[in-house]
């Protein structure tokens, strides 16, 4: 009975499903650090290690780069792509970068917007953390900013919802939904105690905090729309409050989106039966994971700059400064016209046209409109650093 019992209780402490006055079954999150207390001996232990040693590394490789926002500026935007990408939209890297170019293309899908708000939302939040703690007010600035305007746009921007939602295939019901969340009026309480575990962390490694963070409110699902952005967003904003990086550049989408299936049995498995370890010995591996590309990929970062650099000042001859300069500059605007370019340099448009086309032959910018006229141009090297990674993961 002794085990039975402590089975039960195993099973229960992420929280118990209650049925609701209208039939349906919803779960009610158990406030954290779980209870029993987590095990975080054996594997837990040597992946929590291995984690920290992958984000310190990381951490290192980032702050070498000659200056580290220009990565960020970058990794943000992949990363927004990635994460709205598994919620369906078809925007990619390049439709985000040329939109924000304001270089209009009437194939570009419609749901851009959607990403470009992502991005806002994170600035928004990233800005914010300076001055405000992690808190239920900031989820909904940047629940509002994610939803503006766009599809969902209507499902009360910056609200907790009012009415139950529900997870699983399309067409399902309450009656047969995969998982239910709380109902409307358990979302408030449970934001509550997800905040005050973030403010006094249970004991418990700053890691670990943000791994059962972001368990917990995918559990609480306070939105009516945008849940799951959301959610990806605050493990970058845990992990830069809680000093584990210096900068945002640790994003798991592309690692989510590879393995999305054990993703959202991991979490079932948390509510279902208490699983957390094994979440957290996902969510670690993930961090390793992602952590390892994202060094790999400073250091690209590092070797194609210096690379460039070498070939500017072997073909550009007199031009050298100015091309250096350009380049330093494609960093956070890496789609650009003559014009742009003409602005940056103080040339006549016959010497910034040379410079673009000298910086074209050594196959820094390559021409993406094919166009006479209006041509765009774009930081091929630097781009393709962020694209070659896969569908994905920098």
């Amino acid at each position: 009975m002794a085990i039975n019992n402590a089975t039960a209780n195993k099973a229960a402490r992420a929280g118990r499903y209650l049925r609701q006055p209208t039939g349906y079954r919803a779960f009610i999150p158990a406030p954290l650090p779980p209870d029993p207390p987590l095990d975080l001996g054996g594997v837990l232990r040597d992946k929590l290690s291995a984690a920290d040693y992958a984000l310190g590394r990381l951490d290192g490789a980032v702050l070498t780069l000659p200056n580290p926002d220009l990565f960020v500026f970058m990794y943000v935007r992949k990363e927004a792509v990635l994460s709205s990408q598994i919620e369906g939209t078809q925007s990619s890297l390049q439709n985000l970068l040329a939109a924000e170019a304001q270089l209009f293309d009437p194939d570009t899908p419609k749901d851009v917007n959607e990403v470009a708000n992502y991005v806002r939302a994170m600035n928004h939040g990233l800005n914010r953390l300076a001055d405000l703690p992690f808190s239920v007010r900031l989820i909904r600035e940047i629940h509002a900013q994610l939803m503006q305007g766009v599809r969902g746009g209507r499902l009360q921007p910056g609200e907790l919802r009012t009415s139950q939602n529900w997870i699983g295939p399309a067409g399902c019901t309450l009656a047969n939904a995969t998982f239910v969340p709380p109902p409307p009026h358990e979302v408030p309480q449970a934001l509550s105690d997800l905040e005050r575990f973030l403010h006094d962390g249970g004991g418990l490694p700053p890691l670990v905090q943000v791994g059962l963070a972001h368990a917990q409110f995918e559990t609480i699902h306070p939105f009516l729309d945008g849940n799951g952005r959301i959610g990806r967003l605050l493990i970058a904003f845990l992990l830069t409050e809680k000093r584990l990086l210096s900068k945002p550049v640790l994003y798991l989408s592309h690692y989510f989106r590879q393995r999305r299936s054990e993703y959202y049995e991991r979490l079932q498995a948390v509510r279902d039966v208490g699983d957390w370890e094994g979440w957290l010995a996902f969510f670690l591996d993930g961090v390793i994971d992602v952590s390892q590309q994202a060094t790999h990929t400073a250091a690209a970062i590092l070797r194609m700059r210096e690379d460039y650099r070498a070939r500017i000042t072997e073909h550009l001859g007199r031009a050298a400064a100015n091309g250096q300069r350009v380049m330093d500059r494609l960093f956070d605007h890496p789609i650009v016209s003559v014009a742009t370019v003409r602005e940056w340099l103080g040339l006549t448009p016959a010497g910034a046209n040379q410079i673009v086309s000298r910086l074209e032959g050594i196959g820094l910018l390559r021409e993406i409109t094919g166009y006479a006229r209006n041509r765009r141009f774009r930081f091929e090297p630097y781009v393709r650093l962020f694209e070659e990674t896969g569908e994905g993961a920098v």
